[in-house]
């Protein structure tokens, strides 16, 4: 099997797995694992259809190299350094054009279907980083003009997780608070004969669309429209019913992107809203009130999911409008995981059938449950910065994904925790439970740990092991997360 891939892949092919296993476990306190040493063998030429094959060396060679001393370790990484592919990296945040120190303002916008989780991580904190590079202000926008996808917990933990993740929140805000703004915005697009209200058949108006043909209502005089729009609101019961008309902006027919013709801005949805009630029965639609909050809080400069492309487009539009200079648009692709599951709506689903008992189950990627487990803001910002702003999607593993976080909060957890030996007792249970005792110096406060007793919060490392914290009022620790 090596010499196959010594053939094919270069003579040094096995000494350059040792050299990445012992790197792996120098950097992961002795600990070497076979992700983490697969991951940089594709740089060093290494084809995805032959990973199943490779395996088995790698594990023989990683079993090797972790029954070494952590001196050992080091002695025979030094021999093989040359040998190891180092990734330049880049130091801090690139620049953006027009960013002024005191001047920067962006923003972050989750929906409240559920809490945030490690996807609204990935795509917040590089704004929230950028507020911070240029002195700027980071709002959160909480956007809840859709009654029909919403956790009203939400409301309470979107805020107070930002706080902790970000640190630099200069304001949060709910979008289903600011209705009256929308509908004057809308009102002003009337009066500019920018947009109008369209009472026809969704499928007789998207047949004409993609013809790249105006609907019958689109030639209406803005008076007519005005008049449509007040039949909208009407909540007497003389007005339109739900789904009966629609507000749409007037743009380009010709545009060769169909999705950009004559797109909608809101619509009437009377199921009853978690915050607001029935208190409004035509609700805006993102890009409407994405466009006003933008104008009004003087985004400079924003950072979201590259599906938001086109929408960037729907609120340049109805900028140009009011001759108004829209925020600089970048975009990041995601993280496509290929085994873990990021949806609040199907985690929350799991949660009420009790399948996970609740949003800080230590199985699922919120943010949340990721406190829990030991992880630190700053992990999920220095991972960030490493990744930049790339619009390129990234495919990858869960456990591939939290070998790369768990590196990152090693190096923060290191310099915040003590070490201390441990015994393993077997409690007899119905599960059966094995547990890690810590010395008794950690507890009582022995000399030889040089300290009077362990504070509340206090991190102890167990070599080998892991990262626990020490929590008087509970009788188990909390263990981290962390191989």
């Amino acid at each position: 099997m090596a010499t196959n891939f010594n053939k094919e892949l270069g003579r040094d092919f096995e000494k350059k797995i040792y050299a990445y296993a012992l790197k792996n476990a120098v950097e992961h306190e002795g600990k070497a694992q076979a992700g983490s040493v697969l991951s940089p063998l594709f740089v060093e030429g290494l084809k995805k259809e032959n990973v199943r094959e490779v395996m088995p060396l790698i594990n023989q060679i990683i079993k090797k190299v972790n029954s070494l001393s952590p001196d050992e370790q080091k002695q025979e990484l030094d021999k093989l350094e040359k040998l190891v592919h180092h990734r330049e990296i880049r130091e801090g945040l690139a620049s953006l054009p027009n960013a002024v120190e005191g001047k920067f303002i962006t923003r972050f916008s989750p929906s409240p279907s559920g809490p945030l989780h490690i996807g609204h991580a990935a795509t917040g904190m590089p704004n929230s980083l950028y507020a911070k590079k240029y002195k700027g202000k980071f709002y959160i926008r909480i956007e809840d003009t859709n009654p029909e996808n919403i956790d009203p917990d939400a409301y309470k933990m979107i805020p107070e997780e930002s706080d902790w993740l970000f640190g630099n929140v200069f304001q949060s805000y709910c979008q289903s608070d600011r209705m009256q703004k929308y509908y004057d915005f809308a009102e002003k697009l009337i009066e500019k004969n920018a947009a109008y209200v369209c009472d026809c058949n969704p499928e007789k108006f998207k047949e004409l669309i993609e013809k790249e043909k105006a609907c019958p209502c689109r030639n209406l005089l803005k008076e007519k429209n005005m008049e449509r729009w007040k039949k909208m609101l009407d909540k007497s019961g003389k007005g339109y019913k739900e789904g009966q008309a629609v507000l749409r902006f007037k743009s380009d027919l010709n545009d060769p992107n169909p999705a950009l013709r004559d797109f909608p801005l809101a619509r009437i949805n009377t199921k009853e809203h978690p915050r607001q009630k029935n208190k409004y029965r035509v609700w805006p639609l993102m890009n409407l009130c994405v466009t006003v909050d933008d104008i009004e809080f003087k985004s400079t400069h924003v950072i979201r999911a590259k599906e938001h492309m086109d929408n960037a487009k729907r609120q340049e539009m109805m900028m140009r409008v009011f001759n108004l200079t829209p925020p600089l648009s970048f975009f990041l692709g995601r993280y496509k995981f290929t085994d873990l599951e990021i949806s609040c709506t199907k985690t929350k689903e799991k949660i009420k059938q009790g399948k996970f008992s609740g949003w800080d189950d230590i199985r699922i990627p919120f943010i949340a449950s990721l406190r829990k487990r030991g992880f630190r803001a700053q992990a999920f910002a220095n991972m960030a910065e490493e990744r930049g702003i790339s619009p390129v999607d990234k495919v990858i593993s869960k456990e591939d994904y939290f070998d790369v976080l768990s590196n990152f909060n090693r190096e923060i957890l290191r310099d915040k925790s003590i070490g201390a030996s441990f015994e393993r007792q077997r409690i007899k249970t119905k599960d059966s439970v094995s547990i890690l005792m810590p010395d008794a110096s950690v507890i009582l406060g022995k000399t030889d740990l040089k300290m009077k007793k362990l504070k509340e919060g206090q991190i102890v490392f167990f070599k080998g092991i892991g990262y626990c914290c020490f929590n008087p009022k509970e009788k188990a620790k909390f263990w981290f997360g962390h191989k």
